[in-house]
């Protein structure tokens, strides 16, 4: 699993949250090294949690990338924005959305959802 956001202590959370849900959890803060992380882990890599606002970029473009190296990358986007920012990239294929705050059961919930949906 990779979770991308561009604040540390949020990051270092989520990381936390999901490892405690049983998960392996690879983290950045930089879009860039989120593309990358991804081109090297994307084989075993069954879903990404991903910040809408990152320095530089959007979520949205991240995602274009991350489907550019692999189609079937799973993502679910995690924003304190209304869940209708998100309409293009749930037609592009995003599994999921969270915002911000969440509580763990949630967090839980929608990495199960979102990995195990078809």
């Amino acid at each position: 699993m990779i979770a991308i956001d561009d604040e540390e202590g949020f990051l270092g959370l989520l990381k936390l949250a999901l490892e405690h849900c049983g998960y392996t959890v690879h983290t950045a803060s930089d879009p860039g090294d989120a593309i990358r992380l991804y081109e090297e882990r994307w084989r075993d890599t069954a879903l990404v949690f991903l910040d809408f606002l990152l320095p530089g970029t959007s979520g949205d473009a991240v995602f274009e990338e991350l489907q550019r190296l692999n189609p079937d990358v799973r993502v679910v986007l995690l924003t304190g924005c209304e869940e209708s920012v998100a309409h293009k990239m749930f037609q592009r294929g995003l599994r999921g959305y969270l915002q911000k705050p969440f509580s763990l059961g949630d967090l839980a919930q929608k990495a199960r959802e979102a990995i195990h949906s078809p």
